[in-house]
């Protein structure tokens, strides 16, 4: 009810302008549609029951659309990529035209400060960047950043062709994303930011779907103000991700966690609860990809930086997700915004180019770790996705440790042998645990032939 009455006051009120067809922010000049697909158009009018008429210059089709209770929408096809196209809505009063339409790729950008990171930063990659930054086929959509009690239907932003200004401002991570999407398929990228530095996770799920589930309920009880960013259940999620549900989308990036490593037991719930939110609410199985969160030496005690990347690997268990491994991509462990975005955008951008377009890219396979035996005084360990050969960077295997039935962990030593890694040490004899780069900052050494860094991994479940 609260979100039909917002419907009616939006109308009554004339929140864009007091006028017979009105349009959310999101359907405007410069807008990228996704192509060969049906996309939903949509918008109010002050006739609670007026029948608006939508013509597009790319079909001869009339298509109507009434509206009901001061709302309407309708499903429109869209041809392959490409541009420049119109779109003219006309009601009994009054008509929007909507031009420099194309159609292309569109991706939703979200997390907290290394997804927002961008040359506003200072960050190095961009400001080098901004004289390079005209392209017409890139179009920015940067939704600022706004909070709300209720789900809102619009938002305070328009498309804006990619410019040096504008790209100084947006996601580093979307726009070098797009940049190379744009460049290897040839086709307009629509890039969404939508994105708050310090926000948890639990701020961009629904508070209703959250409140369903005590334990994620609770872990959010745990988190700690902040006078920056809210901490509360739904409030981003309501004000900036509600009113772009139904604008269609090809997937989303995601680069948080940093703010939840002390709700690590719960995250990997809470991730697949908002993926789920997020899919629904879109009427969309889309793609979504994530970047581990990165080494840290700020995170305190018992490992939690460890434990969250270690929940965020849980979650590849979710349809049509994948993940970014980035611990070698930290030149200082006590910054936790490492500098270089631009990598991992590639990596990104290889994932989507094989997975998404089925391109041949970059690799896109960080070994796991699969099983393990324990043999005479050592353990050898097996790995999925590995693609080949491990290989040790810059010496041995690093940051190994190793624990038997007591439960107390020695640096190990570790030896490659073919497609897999035998784990030792002479203070234990009898092992019968190893964790390797299970520590808030550690910056490992062991990669695939193809050149991504192996995932952090244990082989016990024991809480220290």
């Amino acid at each position: 009810m609260k979100k039909i009455f917002y419907s009616l006051v939006l109308c009554c009120a004339g929140f864009i302008a007091r006028a017979d067809v009105q349009l959310p922010a999101i359907i405007g000049d410069h807008m990228v549609l996704q192509q060969k697909s049906k996309v939903t158009l949509w918008g109010w009018t002050t006739n609670p029951t007026e029948t608006v008429k939508i013509n597009v210059d790319w079909d001869t089709t009339h298509f109507k659309a009434k509206a009901v209770l001061g709302k309407w929408s309708i499903q429109i096809p869209t041809p392959a990529a490409g541009g420049n196209h119109q779109i003219e809505f006309q009601g009994s009063k009054n008509s929007i035209k909507v031009s420099d339409v194309v159609f292309g790729e569109v991706w939703v950008f979200s997390g907290q400060s290394n997804m927002e990171w961008s040359g506003d930063q200072n960050l190095q990659e961009s400001l080098d960047e901004m004289p390079n930054a005209n392209n017409k086929d890139i179009r920015f959509f940067y939704i600022p950043k706004a909070t709300s009690s209720y789900p809102q239907e619009d938002v305070r932003a328009h498309w804006v062709v990619c410019n040096p200004e504008a790209m100084k401002s947006f996601s580093a991570i979307g726009y070098f994303f797009g940049k190379e999407l744009n460049q290897k398929l040839g086709v307009p990228m629509g890039l969404i930011n939508s994105n708050w530095g310090g926000t948890p996770a639990e701020v961009w799920t629904p508070e209703d779907i959250l409140a369903k589930k005590t334990n994620l309920w609770e872990a959010a009880k745990q988190l700690r103000p902040n006078s920056f960013w809210s901490i509360y259940p739904g409030l981003n999620y309501n004000a900036m991700i509600a009113p772009i549900t139904s604008y269609t989308i090809a997937g989303a990036l995601w680069y948080q966690g940093e703010s939840n490593v002390g709700q690590y037991k719960t995250y990997a719930e809470l991730m697949e609860t908002m993926i789920s939110s997020w899919r629904t609410a879109f009427k969309n199985n889309f793609p979504f990809y994530f970047a581990q969160i990165a080494p840290y030496s700020k995170y305190g005690e018992n490992n939690f930086g460890a434990k969250l990347r270690e929940a965020q690997t849980k979650n590849l268990g979710l349809e049509k997700t994948a993940m970014v491994v980035l611990s070698d991509l930290v030149p200082d462990v006590s910054n936790i915004h490492p500098t270089q975005k631009i990598e991992v955008a590639h990596r990104f951008a290889s994932l989507a180019l094989v997975k998404n377009y089925g391109q041949e890219a970059g690799p896109i396979f960080y070994p796991k770790y699969d099983r393990h035996r324990v043999e005479k005084g050592k353990i050898r360990i097996y790995f999925r996705e590995l693609n080949g050969k491990l290989v040790a960077k810059g010496g041995d295997p690093s940051h190994l440790m190793i624990a038997g039935e007591d439960q107390k962990f020695y640096p190990a030593q570790g030896k490659i042998d073919g497609n897999t890694l035998v784990v030792s040490s002479p203070d234990v004899p009898n092992p019968v645990a190893v964790r390797y780069s299970f520590t808030n900052d550690a910056i490992p050494n062991l990669f695939s032939r193809e050149g991504l860094p192996v995932n952090l991994f244990r082989t016990d479940n024991w809480d220290n």
